[in-house]
């Protein structure tokens, strides 16, 4: 496996095509393991690991500021904000005086003085996006970050940050972090084209459908214990963990295999075909499942690949016709 490295967006920074994901650490993931899964990821040339505030309640952040001592200028580190992290009123989503406060507790649970990476990890509807561009100018400024970026926001919102940041006369974000994968091919309608547009880098999380698309669930059968799907995980069955996904995950692991690779795999180089794609995230919980996913880089898809997808999921659609992931609710009409 050879690491391949891609420009984010329109900015002058490279990342390698996987981002290590790190959601399982300080939860499903203990020390040893964790500190195992960086060492193989830096051995094998990835540069980027992702984190966020609410993972195990900063408890990820406070592991991985443990692991990279000594390397921390070998990673671009991304974490995010915005999920609420108590009961407390002001401790969650944007105002200025959170952001300021939550930034220096991450910088603080990762043992470093600056973010290369920090997203909003979630839009709020109806939220004023003025006040945290301003606090993200006066963290940019300060040198507390190097870049921003959001996570599940949708197109139009992105437009709005991108014109209120030229107003404001401050950066514009670098990178859009959307759930993306050939089970949910939704933001191939407007936050894919809207990134290519803005110059927006993306780099997807969730490429196997939160394990659906190892192959490992059975349609019709109960997922077995220890798994995300038999300890009942709340986003998983809102979203991946339905009936026509588990079908269509088990057809293309028969293509998958026939062509020598894993589902996961497949599946995985499926994401980074995307023209406008410039890493994904792989967010394991051993270093068996980080080591699966490396074949994925040097796996070329061909027309016959995408016609396989395109023939059980048609652009731009989920695999369930209706399905809408709960944090987009659709307005009412009236």
């Amino acid at each position: 496996m050879t690491m391949r490295y891609r420009q984010l967006g329109s900015s002058n920074l490279r990342v390698s095509a996987l981002c290590l994901g790190t959601m399982m650490f300080g939860d499903q993931t203990g020390h040893a393991e964790a500190a195992s899964i960086v060492a193989h990821a830096r051995e094998h040339g990835v540069n980027l690991i992702d984190t966020a505030d609410i993972y195990a309640k900063g408890g990820s952040e406070r592991m991985l500021g443990q692991i990279l001592q000594g390397q921390r200028h070998d990673w671009i580190v991304a974490s995010k904000l915005g999920n609420k992290m108590s009961d407390r009123a002001n401790e969650g989503h944007y105002s200025r005086t959170w952001m300021l406060r939550e930034v220096e507790a991450i910088l603080q649970r990762l043992q470093t003085d600056h973010l290369d990476i920090l997203y909003l990890h979630r839009d709020y509807g109806g939220m004023n996006l003025e006040e945290p561009l301003m606090a993200l100018d006066a963290l940019l400024r300060a040198g507390k970050l190097r870049y921003w970026g959001v996570s599940n926001f949708r197109a139009w919102r992105m437009a709005e940050l991108v014109h209120i940041a030229r107003r404001l006369g401050m950066p514009a974000p670098v990178v859009c972090q959307p759930c993306y994968n050939l089970l949910n091919r939704m933001p191939e309608v407007e936050i894919l084209p809207a990134c290519g547009h803005y110059g927006i880098g993306v780099i997807p999380y969730s490429p196997l459908a939160r394990g659906v698309l190892t192959g490992k669930y059975a349609p019709g059968q109960v997922p077995a214990e220890g798994t995300r799907a038999g300890r009942g995980d709340k986003r998983m069955h809102e979203t991946e963990f339905r009936e026509e996904s588990l079908r269509i995950a088990q057809t293309l692991k028969t293509h998958a295999e026939a062509r020598g690779v894993t589902l996961a795999q497949w599946a995985t180089a499926w994401v980074l075909h995307h023209r406008h794609v410039s890493s994904v995230i792989a967010g394991p919980r051993t270093l068996a499942q980080w080591q699966g996913y490396l074949p994925a880089v040097d796996l070329q898809l061909g027309a016959e690949d995408e016609d396989r997808v395109d023939g059980l999921v048609p652009p731009g659609h989920p695999s369930t016709p209706g399905f809408t992931d709960s944090i987009f609710p659709l307005h009412s009409r009236v």
